[in-house]
């Protein structure tokens, strides 16, 4: 049995002779949550289309559960498209009874799940009301229940974040936690890097078409220099203490009147050393503080630049 839900191997792709994906090759592994991320028009709905055989790649090959793409291991497949869409005339609870009929779940079953799952996403209420009577975000829910109600071994989730309110993205990214908790594969792309930093196991970044980094979380964070704050109440120079460590920004006084320094640490310097060198130095130190690298600041440099950061197979 493949260690893998989702396999592409040097997927191309171009429309009217302008390349959407060069050469993108990648793996979902089982049982973890996969963040497939990049700025718009990164390529990103291109390749999930592609690995879904909407979409025949000029380039590439395929496998789903270590086989290619064969109509009945779509049924072990949750997918929630970029651009939303149900029957506005049916009611939640005949939309996401019907998809999971369509998976093969019986009549009363596929019911039971849809009225449990309407009220996991606080929709109970609005079972009864047609899709067009719901506003944006509700039928939004409505969409993600589809695409998970038959509880498949493998979900994709093209930017399942847009159009919910801060409350329900908490609710979403809950239903993904208990989705990879019970043992499924979750890939989901987004250009938001909070939801991915919270969330992913592991992350593939691309930019311009192209993947730019595949690997674990921490791996990405690694790419971002260290930096580190340092407050002291007294005013002076410290730029020739300093710089030898890093490049350094003298951001001025906070609100308590503490001046602030901030060294990008550069090389194998470290916080530890800066530190020595401060209390060595006779420093009376207001705050030390090393900052915590986010998901955001990997993806920035790595987009911008990833040649200077480290190689695409982390």
């Amino acid at each position: 049995m493949t260690a893998y839900a989702l396999e592409v191997e040097g997927l191309a792709k171009s429309f009217a002779g302008k390349a959407a994906v060069r050469e993108v090759s990648f793996k979902a592994r089982n049982g973890e949550i996969t963040g497939f991320l990049g700025p718009n028009g990164a390529g990103k709905t291109t390749t999930l289309r592609i690995a879904l055989g909407i979409i025949r790649p000029d380039r590439g090959q395929v496998r789903l559960f270590g086989r290619g793409l064969e109509k009945k291991a779509f049924d072990r497949v949750g997918f929630l498209p970029e651009e939303r869409g149900v029957y506005r005339k049916m009611t939640a609870l005949e939309v996401i009874t019907l998809f999971a009929r369509l998976k093969g779940v019986p009549a009363r079953e596929a019911r039971e799940r849809a009225r449990t799952h309407l009220d996991r996403f606080g929709l109970a209420d609005a079972a009864g009301k047609k899709i067009k009577e719901l506003s944006k975000g509700m039928a939004q829910k409505v969409q993600i229940i589809s695409a998970i109600v038959h509880e498949p071994d493998f979900i994709i989730l093209d930017e399942p974040f847009s159009g919910l309110d801060p409350v329900n993205q908490a609710v979403l990214e809950d239903m993904i936690r208990e989705q990879a908790e019970a043992g499924r594969t979750v890939l989901f792309s987004t250009h938001v890097m909070q939801h991915a930093e919270r969330l992913c196991d592991r992350i593939v970044l691309m930019a311009r078409g192209e993947k730019v980094f595949d690997g674990r979380v921490e791996e990405a964070l690694a790419v971002v220099p260290r930096q580190v704050d340092i407050g002291v109440e007294e005013a002076r120079d410290l730029t020739g203490l300093l710089s030898p460590f890093g490049s350094v920004t003298r951001l001025g006084p906070d609100e308590e009147g503490i001046e602030i320094w901030r060294v990008v640490l550069s090389g194998r310097a470290s916080p530890q050393e800066l530190l020595k060198a401060c209390v060595d130095a006779g420093i009376t130190l207001a705050r030390f503080e090393p900052l915590r690298p986010h998901l955001h600041d990997a993806f920035v440099r790595l987009v911008a630049d990833p040649a200077d950061a480290r190689p695409a197979e982390a």
